[in-house]
């Protein structure tokens, strides 16, 4: 129900940018198709991330994903993948929380932030929701975290889906980050989980719920503060810490700072660019020397 077509390609770019990972493309038969051939090895690898909400996976895949968290593998949940699997107990346990696809009480309580705390709110309802989009800020919870130690407390997100009402075991959770889901857009009146983590087994697991990819391309993706806490959000569920400076084209309280491109850029490597430039070429990359 999301263009992955548009954000698998995007969230490869985002990750290989920061030169710590190498990106593999798995991709299930198309829906309604032969699930049984889908056997990725996540051993083979420091950490997925899931883009995706579709069929069910076999059981033997399944088994063998949760055996590879279980056993110290990493896990980064992007935006609607927190949509999947809504009947398997194990996938609401390692995500923490999710939305849609017929969840309910039955599945975990409500999580919003509220007063200074974490709030578990157990009434009756369906799960996940979100009102149109808009720019909204981020508010850090834990600024001690890996992930976001040295970022500023709050900073501006640019145009996306603010997830509301999520619900979910939300055992073992680490709250990051909450967004204001405000009544104006359509939102709850309180402060709703947008970054957090999950500890399950021996792994780790990252949970962002901004990145709406709709339009192309997607405004949401350009944002440098959800690239970035994407780059240390995946970067900490492969090892555990996270290397990364803090980049100065981080986005401010007030102020969204976006990559058009999606990746970090230099005048080295636009120069670069240009230097082998014919005519007909883009001029994206003096647009953005100039900027």
């Amino acid at each position: 129900n999301h263009n992955w077509q548009l954000s698998h390609p995007i969230l490869k770019t985002i990750l290989e940018d920061t030169d710590l990972f190498q990106v593999d493309l798995a991709l299930t038969p198309p829906q309604g198709g032969d699930m049984s051939v889908f056997t990725p090895v996540f051993t083979d690898y420091h950490v997925v991330v899931l883009d995706y909400n579709g069929d069910d996976w076999p059981e033997a895949t399944r088994q063998a994903f949760l055996d590879y968290v279980r056993g110290g593998g990493g896990v980064v949940v992007y935006h609607a993948a927190n949509n999947a699997f809504p009947e398997w107990p194990e996938f609401n346990e390692l995500i923490g929380l999710g939305g849609w696809g017929g969840r309910t009480e039955r599945h975990g309580p409500y999580v919003v932030w509220r007063d200074g705390e974490i709030v578990r709110d157990m009434r009756p309802g369906p799960g996940g929701a979100h009102g149109r989009q808009h720019r909204f800020v981020v508010d850090h919870r834990d600024t001690e975290h890996p992930i976001t130690r040295g970022l500023p407390e709050s900073w501006l997100h640019e145009q996306d889906e603010l997830y509301h009402h999520l619900r979910g075991p939300a055992e073992n959770m680490t709250l990051l980050a909450t967004a204001w889901s405000d009544p104006v857009t359509g939102g709850t009146g309180d402060h709703e989980p947008i970054l957090f983590t999950i500890d399950y087994g021996a792994g780790r697991v990252f949970q962002t719920a901004l990145g709406h990819a709709g339009d192309d391309p997607p405004p949401a993706l350009q944002c440098t503060g959800f690239i970035v806490t994407l780059q240390r959000g995946a970067e900490w569920a492969a090892t555990g810490a996270v290397t990364q400076p803090v980049p100065d084209d981080f986005p401010t309280a007030d102020q969204v700072r976006l990559r058009p491109r999606f990746v970090r850029e230099t005048p080295d490597k636009l120069l670069a660019e240009l230097a082998g430039y014919t005519y007909n070429d883009s001029l994206e990359p003096l647009v953005q020397l100039e900027e």
